[in-house]
């Protein structure tokens, strides 16, 4: 029988609390409302503090408390942003997380023979370290990522997810082909070019072209013709516009470039 009693009894008391919620005054609800708002801003007052401090990783934590709590959109639109500049202070910088070790340069190391080693980049290993070249020194401490980067692009939205280990990192406003010329599907990124020309049909532009409008980086897909790519044209962001590859700012494509290396997985959805 007691087995029987015990869930009855907590059903009744949740019966109990709900009608006495129901019965609060309207100011007394006001107020009610006003401690949980309180709570969110404590929330987020603790995390600015600890990103101002460099403590980056309390400060993420924090933040995914308040956006737990968030009760607008717009909350969870701001909060998921701080979240996001979070992510990318840790990456580039040499503050050791769950997806980084340290490294310590063998005679004969380079940044290119590191990278492939770790499957990442020569631009990550120099943005997270601090290196102004490419010279190292055996002995050198040096953070690598060692987590899997892949990038997810949503054609509907116009929106480039750059995911790690199951976690959004960061969102990219971007531009995907007119009349859905995009193609959907998954791709790998093989190869990367600096400062691209445009082998335009009929004709060769080159990277200082005006006309040039592939911007300052290429990822092409193992689907020739298609690739993720900066622009000329920043303010014709976040439409289908393009003639099926994906545009993006050029700092933003810059950033990316330095993070994901060639053989990424790149997944396209409607």
């Amino acid at each position: 029988m007691k087995k029987v009693i015990v869930p009855i009894i907590a059903g009744v008391v949740i019966i109990l609390v709900v009608i006495g919620i129901s019965l609060i005054p309207k100011d007394r609800k006001d107020q009610v409302r006003e401690v949980t708002v309180k709570a969110d801003t404590s929330w987020i007052a603790e995390a600015e503090s600890a990103k101002e401090n460099g403590n980056f990783l309390q400060a993420k934590e924090l933040y995914k408390a308040a956006k737990a709590e968030a009760s607008s959109v717009n909350e969870l639109t701001k909060i998921q942003k701080q979240i996001e500049e979070i992510n990318m202070a840790i990456i580039f910088s040499s503050r050791k997380d769950e997806c980084s070790q340290n490294y310590k340069v063998k005679p004969n190391d380079a940044l290119s023979k590191i990278a492939k080693k770790f499957n990442t980049t020569v631009g990550l290993l120099k943005r997270a370290n601090g290196l102004k070249s490419d010279t190292i020194i055996p002995g050198q401490k040096l953070k690598v990522s060692t987590c899997k980067f892949l990038i997810v692009v949503d054609k509907s939205q116009n929106i480039l997810s750059l995911i790690r280990e199951g976690e959004t990192i960061k969102t990219y406003v971007v531009s995907t082909g007119k009349d859905s010329s995009t193609p959907v599907g998954n791709f790998k990124i093989i190869n990367k070019l600096k400062n691209p020309t445009w082998y335009k049909t009929g004709a060769v532009i080159s990277p200082e072209s005006p006309e040039n409008i592939l911007g300052t980086r290429w990822m092409g897909f193992d689907l020739k013709g298609y690739g993720i790519h900066g622009t000329t044209q920043p303010d014709k962001l976040g439409i289908q516009i393009t003639l099926g590859c994906v545009r993006m700012k050029n700092e933003e494509v810059e950033e990316l470039y330095d993070i994901v290396p060639s053989g990424a997985e790149v997944t396209i959805v409607d």
